[in-house]
């Protein structure tokens, strides 16, 4: 006769979209019983994706009809309602730890300023009274550390876990963390997946309201290692105004498409400069982000302006936002977290 064991491992071959762990793993399942030769299963999905939902229920009811001595196989899937259930978002019991929100910050190229709107939002977030997180996945050219002014070795707890570094209000993770000086990482591609899973899964985060995790440029091993070691809430988007930008940027966004992490929204950095005299200069043309959400249907979280107090800050380890929170770009950075809050639901 068909147990509930033998269902529970049939299931346990059914993958969540994206993602290399299963519908068990994740926790999705919420019931689970077997009467004669009739299964049941109940799923309970953090996302609205109506696509996700039927590809489950189907995937999952055929792997219960191959269980011996079921010939009938019934799966319900519950999703979320109402407004605190954001378009997409993750199924929070799934997370490893106490983690809540797990956003990426990406880019499509280098150059964009993608780890300094991190950090800034970072500490923009900290600033509005939420536990924030920030996980460096550039493991090739880690900068959190510079700018956040830490330079120190995680600890290790008494569960055999990193204990992160902390500074502006922000728990730290970074490969700058474990490296000598200018010592380089030379590494093959299953190395940086081995090491953002250990980042994600054997650091002790605690519960943070929210973990930013700073992306490397591209599309490769980083990223798909991310988003298939935790379930993300959302990626943002970092880009300059020029086309040369933009067209690397589809290429993200259509990146975080194909693994089913919804975009929460592009974020338009370097967008202009104001000369000493007050003289507006748009130096990499102005509006590109903006037209760009408008045209990819996704929210425009804001534009950052060229300030030199901004670099100053993050070469001196003290970002803006927590240098001069009064100050124009300071302004600027809080004006996108808020953004990100509200587009997180």
């Amino acid at each position: 006769m068909p147990t509930e064991d033998s269902l529970r491992d049939a299931l346990s071959h059914v993958k969540y979209p994206g993602y290399s762990r299963d519908v068990i793993s994740f926790g999705l399942v919420k019931q689970l019983t077997a009467e004669g030769d009739a299964a049941r299963a109940v799923l309970e999905l953090g996302t609205r994706n109506p696509d996700i939902a039927r590809q489950l229920q189907a995937e999952c009811e055929a792997a219960l009809r191959a269980v011996p001595g079921i010939a009938r196989a019934t799966v319900e899937v519950r999703m979320p309602t109402g407004a605190g259930a954001a378009p997409g978002a993750a199924f929070a019991a799934a997370k490893p730890g106490g983690l809540k929100r797990v956003v990426a910050v990406a880019s499509g190229k280098g150059g964009v300023g993608k780890s300094t709107c991190a950090v800034n939002l970072a500490c923009a977030l900290a600033q509005q009274g939420l536990e924030t997180g920030l996980l460096d996945c550039d493991i090739y050219g880690p900068s959190v550390p510079l700018m956040m002014g830490v330079n120190g070795r995680p600890l290790v707890s008494d569960a055999d876990k990193l204990v992160p570094l902390h500074n502006h209000g922000v728990k730290l993770m970074s490969m700058g963390f474990l490296l000598d000086g200018d010592t380089p990482v030379v590494w093959r591609g299953p190395m940086i997946m081995k090491t953002i899973q250990q980042f994600v899964l054997q650091v002790d985060w605690g519960a943070p309201d929210v973990l930013l995790v700073d992306l490397p440029p591209g599309t490769g091993d980083a990223q798909l290692s991310l988003c298939q070691t935790v379930p993300l809430d959302g990626g943002v988007i970092v880009t300059t105004p020029q086309e040369a930008s933009l067209g690397i940027v589809r290429k993200g966004m259509a990146m975080f498409n194909k693994v089913n992490v919804p975009i929460l929204g592009l974020v338009e950095n370097m967008s202009y400069f104001t000369a000493p005299g007050g003289q507006r200069v748009e130096i990499f043309g102005h509006g590109g982000g903006r037209a760009e959400a408008a045209r990819q249907g996704v929210p425009f979280l804001g534009e950052v302006p060229l300030f030199t107090e901004i670099r100053e800050g993050g070469d001196r380890g003290v970002p803006v936002v927590v240098a001069a929170p009064d100050s124009p770009p300071a302004r600027a950075f809080a004006a996108v977290a808020q953004a990100l809050l509200e587009a997180l639901g």
